[in-house]
């Protein structure tokens, strides 16, 4: 058995000092917008957007305004799509169920679910309005129940998309800004003179919005580490090649780091691949071709194993974002894999599907963390909370077992809060 990599990404140095980088510059700006709040927002959507209206926060009239300018056919798909995602959430929702239960008689535990009280929704629009990305933030922290919901997105060439704020107030967002990157993610968690900051902070981005969150958990919760997007395909000599290479390109196009992976156990695969993607890379609009030309050349890995096991294997270290299985053995695959953030099962179905419309959420784990998380859904928007209650005669053996416990661990103080609760129920202890 061997792993053979033909096409090899970014050594771990570079990649340290580009993350470095990143991390000192997300830092300094946090600290900013806790000391100087709104006048330092302002600056940087000045210097980074060339955007500065009297307030960053539309009012009902300009997203009715907004809300007006798109056309029919474009509310329809984001009806669509909304249906699509909505649907998927109220079905997860319906699987968390509140339980209580006696344990033993006097002794009721259970739980309850309780949604996040405030959330702020992040959406990308800075080279790409994402519309879709407002379905998958809004509508399912709506699904959930969230009481406050705030969205902001970048202004796109100068001005609000009208696409992505109408997705955002058709989703269910109460308050909707237009800040970009690092400040809009900032404003939202640490507040400021004219925004409440919020509870929870959600969304995809790219990587200094990706950091921002990182080093705000804590001081608000986060849905996960979604940093620039990847994709990964498996591969055999059943797949179509035209279609893996389009697939990988189709990924590539988020942006300059957009890690693109093909996991394969046939040369003439890895070969035709190799060779048809920069082709379908050149062939590309200015932008699209820039950002994934730069992703493929620098981020794009292309890796020969010698049977499934070992293909999985490289699939599971690698824990990809979006991960596509284009094999005979599909079934084989979807038992055996275990760490990715969405599998998409045979060539009918492509990771731009789940990107925009076909109801599952694409704001999920990259950078490995789908070893221990999955992507957002509606569970990640609601507390699950613990409480008990019990009669006076469970104190005979809770509290006698509680004060023994507690004086083991020399915490006598606890230890005393069973003893009086014995002696007034009239047990020894």
């Amino acid at each position: 058995m061997s792993v053979e990599f033909i096409k090899k990404s970014l050594n771990e140095k570079q990649r340290a000092e580009e993350n470095n980088k990143v991390k000192a510059v997300v830092e300094n700006t946090l600290k900013e917008i806790e000391l100087k709040g709104d006048s330092y927002v302002r600056e940087l959507s000045e210097k980074f957007d060339k955007y500065s209206p009297s307030s960053f926060r539309l009012s009902e009239d300009e997203i009715s305004k907004l809300v007006d300018e798109v056309s029919d056919n474009d509310k329809e798909d984001i009806r669509f799509a909304q249906k699509q995602v909505r649907s998927f959430a109220e079905a997860q929702l319906k699987s968390l169920s509140e339980i209580e239960v006696e344990t033993q008689p006097g002794v009721i535990l259970g739980h309850k679910n309780i949604p996040v009280q405030s959330v702020g929704c992040y959406v990308p629009a800075g080279k790409f309005p994402m519309v879709a990305s407002a379905h998958m933030s809004v509508v399912t922290a709506s699904v959930a129940g969230v009481p406050r919901i705030i969205a902001t997105t970048p202004p796109y060439q100068g001005k609000p998309n009208a696409a992505v704020v109408t997705a955002m107030k058709m989703g269910g967002a109460h308050e909707i800004y237009v800040l970009g990157g690092m400040q809009g993610v900032g404003a939202m968690a640490i507040g400021t003179e004219t925004i409440e900051p919020v509870d929870m902070i959600v969304g995809p981005g790219n990587a200094y919005v990706a950091e921002a969150k990182r080093q705000l958990f804590g001081k608000v919760g986060i849905d996960l580490f979604a940093g620039p997007t990847e994709i990964a395909v498996i591969a055999d000599e059943t797949a179509d090649p035209e279609m893996v290479a389009y697939d990988l390109v189709g990924q590539a196009e988020h942006g300059y780091n957009s890690p693109a992976w093909l996991f394969t156990k046939s040369k003439k695969i890895a070969d035709y691949v190799l060779q048809r993607v920069p082709e379908l890379i050149e062939d590309l609009p200015d932008l699209p071709r820039e950002n994934s030309g730069a992703a493929w050349r620098d981020y794009g890995e292309v890796i020969l194993c010698d049977t499934d096991e070992e293909i999985a294997k490289v699939s599971d270290d690698y824990a990809p974002e979006h991960l596509e299985v284009q094999t005979k053995n599909l079934q084989w695959y979807h038992d055996r894999l275990k760490n990715y953030g969405s599998l998409f099962i045979g060539e009918e179905t492509t990771v731009a599907y789940g990107d925009k419309c076909s109801g599952t959420n694409h704001i999920l784990p990259t950078k490995g963390a789908g070893k221990y998380t999955g992507g957002l859904f509606v569970g990640k928007f609601i507390k699950t909370l613990s409480f008990q209650r019990m009669s006076k005669e469970a104190t005979k053996e809770v509290g006698a077992a509680c004060a023994r416990i507690s004086r083991y661990e020399g915490m006598e103080a606890h230890a005393r809060t069973g003893d009086v609760r014995l002696r007034k129920y009239g047990f020894s202890n």
